[in-house]
């Protein structure tokens, strides 16, 4: 497996997105206090990568995340920074856990999730969902992702039925994806 510098990413303190619920700005709060107790609405977003072999790219998150350590998740999940609109959030995000330069991928659509794990806290999103191919050589960024696969449709059905395997997010995105872009995933995979 290749593996970039370990370099430190994510941080506590940095400033994230708030929003309601309809994704205008109205603040910025540290990343933890975004996912104290319940939450606070704030901006993220998901990215699903797909290889030539229409196969997805889903990553192992590292043991170090305070939410859902060792779930398996989407190619790349992340939030925008204050100042930083998705896209460029999108294109520092591959680049900094998956070693990738930026590419085409296309915004499918946004919705808002919560989500609370364990005692610990919880995910309160206002996600924006793009979809892609990649056909470049991954690097993972280890404090980020502990590992990572492709894996086809078929396969990622019987992954996502598996209890406590999964990050939620990754769950509900995949379901709406086959649901309402089923044409587009045909496409794109």
């Amino acid at each position: 497996m290749n593996k970039l510098d370990n370099n430190i990413v994510s941080f506590d303190n940095e400033k994230l997105i708030l929003v309601d619920s309809f994704d205008n700005e109205i603040g910025t709060m540290s990343k933890i206090d975004c996912h104290r107790d319940n939450g606070r609405l704030h901006r993220a977003f998901s990215v699903f990568l797909f290889n030539v072999k229409g196969e997805l790219l889903i990553q192992q998150r590292s043991a170090s995340k305070k939410l859902w350590p060792l779930f398996w998740s989407n190619s790349c999940c992340s939030h925008p920074r204050d100042g930083e609109n998705i896209n460029e959030a999108v294109s520092r995000r591959l680049h900094d856990e998956l070693g990738i330069s930026a590419f085409d991928i296309e915004y499918i659509y946004k919705f808002s999730y919560t989500a609370k794990y364990k005692d610990i806290g919880s995910e309160n999103e206002l996600c924006h969902v793009f979809i892609g191919k990649i056909d470049q050589q991954v690097e993972i960024n280890p404090n980020e992702i502990a590992d990572f696969k492709f894996i086809n449709s078929k396969d990622i059905s019987i992954l996502l039925k598996k209890e406590d395997v999964c990050t939620p997010w990754f769950i509900m995105e995949w379901e709406r994806i086959n649901s309402d872009h089923s044409r587009l995933l045909k496409k794109i995979s």
